[in-house]
């Protein structure tokens, strides 16, 4: 399973790219790869202060549906349009093109909860035994 060095995880396989005071949200390799065929995503919009822990969207696969959790709080200030009309594209490349929200952070402290690759490699292959 591919897990970038540069970005921080969740345990409900969400992952985090930060620059500066801006986080980039998606669902990890691992996530789309059980969801299977992703159908449909929803988002929220543009200007909305989410909350740590909260749900910040829904991804819709042919398998199940599953809530996507924050990691951090903040204001959301870009939504990845996209992924609306195309959602596959979480499947093709979920690192990159993939991603879902930008938040601006309210408190960069909370990335200290997050697991780094090695830490959540390790959770993934727990989860496995």
């Amino acid at each position: 399973m591919h897990c970038p060095e540069d970005l921080k995880y969740t345990k409900e396989h969400e992952w985090v790219r930060v620059k500066g005071n801006v986080a980039t949200l998606g669902i990890t390799d691992y996530a789309q790869d059980q969801l299977g065929d992703i159908v449909f995503v929803e988002l929220p919009e543009e200007g909305e202060d989410v909350e740590k822990g909260d749900t910040f969207g829904v991804v819709e696969s042919t398998k199940s549906v599953s809530d996507l959790y924050l990691p951090v709080s903040g204001r959301v200030i870009e939504v990845n349009d996209p992924l609306l009309d195309s959602p596959e594209i979480v499947n093709e490349d979920s690192y990159g093109e993939g991603w879902m929200i930008r938040i601006e952070m309210d408190d960069k402290s909370e990335l200290d909860d997050l697991l780094s690759a090695e830490e959540y490699e390790a959770f993934l292959k727990e989860e496995s035994e």
